[in-house]
């Protein structure tokens, strides 16, 4: 099985994976002055192209620089310098991986300290409990807006494939603008662009539509998409179906599977449905039944740390078994079973009674690794011991509040 995960994959524009192993994305909020990648996000990707991953996949970089996920975004607009840009793609592609930009527009999933752009299908607010109030009021959109989004898209993707990335992911999975137009939970408009499911997956068909249009034949268009949403009456494994059918149309060269939002974190092994996930390769169950339709290859995300998981994953009919924590922890765990070690990457439990600040804390947790690597303050291979989870988050908004009064200041400037 092992020879499985280290052959090449032929992708159906012809291009080439050099392995089935992925570094999916993970959100670095990592970005120098001007949300900019720089020097730490270098040598944190030369780290993980040195581990070995045949695929490596950015965190979210963002088309628009008024609506971010966090104030230490990375964005990619038609305008952009590319220098730093060119570097990054240099670094995460000195060992032959391929590198693929994961796009994106939060919608709604815009903090309200950042002060910025929340546009959303409906004007509809995030559910987050007594954390509601966290995030922004969104904005409906109108078709001028949807239109601008459209070729946002299409610009930072070009402007990827002029930095030197071999492709681009579109993000259309946890609660992302693009997966609030998809669920009927958050689109409940009654225009082309809601009720219907050909009308909710127009904006991501027409997205990918535009981006293939600008890029080169030879440049990747992957598709981040959730196997379900885990929410009752949200974007369903029958949807997913569907819209990879009509993905299946169009010249997409990999789906990747995920599951989940802010309000039920599948992606971290949590629903808000009840619904009870695999305790490793949380959606693989959802990716062979998917990938039975799919003509393109098929990647499944979640909880993978073990090389028995990923021959599992590649044994079942997925394409491709990515990891984003496990390589967090061990960035060249790849290189290590190829070598023929069986080296698992344990990650840090949050176990505490408010779900919401778990999660959070879980991925302040991962970010501080992201840092450290990114600060060549650890060595790869190295597992470091646990740190305290509730210090690590006080470090963390600490880190976030600052970031913020940079990103505002940023976005002043710019308006």
């Amino acid at each position: 099985m092992t020879s499985t995960m280290f052959s090449s994959l032929q992708l159906p524009n012809g291009s080439v994976l050099p392995n089935r192993l992925a570094k999916a994305a993970m959100e670095e909020n990592m970005a120098d002055s001007g949300q900019l990648p720089g020097p730490a996000i270098h040598r944190l990707y030369r780290a993980w192209a040195d581990g070995g991953a045949g695929l490596i996949i950015t965190g979210n970089v963002m088309i628009d620089g008024r609506a971010l996920t966090g104030p230490g975004g990375i964005v990619l607009e038609a305008e952009t310098p590319l220098a730093p840009f060119t570097q990054w793609a240099q670094a995460a592609k000195h060992k032959g991986a391929q590198v693929w930009m994961q796009l994106n527009h939060p919608g709604r999933q815009v903090m309200a300290a950042m002060g910025g752009t929340a546009w959303a299908p409906s004007a509809l607010a995030l559910d987050m409990g007594k954390h509601s109030k966290l995030f922004v009021q969104p904005k409906a959109m109108n078709d001028a807006e949807i239109q601008e989004v459209i070729a946002r898209f299409a610009a930072s993707a070009a402007a990827a494939e002029r930095a030197g990335f071999t492709g681009v992911e579109i993000h259309a999975a946890h609660g992302y603008l693009i997966s609030q137009f998809l669920s009927p939970l958050s689109n409940q408009r009654k225009d082309d662009w809601g009720g219907s499911l050909p009308n909710r997956a127009r904006l991501l068909l027409e997205v990918v539509r535009a981006v293939r249009a600008t890029v080169t034949a030879g440049f990747c268009v992957a598709v981040k998409l959730n196997s379900a949403d885990f929410q009752r009456g949200g974007f369903s494994e029958d949807d997913a179906r569907q819209v990879i059918l009509w993905l299946n149309e169009l010249q997409v060269d990999l789906v990747e599977l995920s599951g989940g939002s802010y309000e039920s974190p599948a992606m971290q092994g949590r629903t808000a449905d009840g619904h009870t996930l695999a305790r490793e390769a949380y959606f693989l169950e959802f990716a062979k039944e998917l990938a039975a339709v799919a003509h393109m290859p098929v990647m499944t995300t979640g909880g993978i740390s073990r090389k028995a998981v990923a021959e599992q994953v590649l044994a079942s009919g997925v394409a491709v078994a990515g990891m984003a924590t496990a390589l967090a922890i061990v960035p060249d765990l790849p290189a290590q079973w190829l070598a023929g070690g069986d080296q698992t990457a344990r990650s840090q439990q949050v176990e505490w009674k408010d779900q919401v600040m778990a999660a959070v804390a879980r991925m302040a947790l991962v970010k501080r690794r992201l840092r450290l690597l990114g600060a060549s303050r650890v060595a790869a291979g190295n597992q470091t011991g646990n740190h305290s989870a509730l210090l690590t988050l006080i470090i963390d908004q600490m880190r976030t509040r600052r970031l913020t009064r940079r990103y505002r200041r940023w976005s002043q400037a710019r308006a």
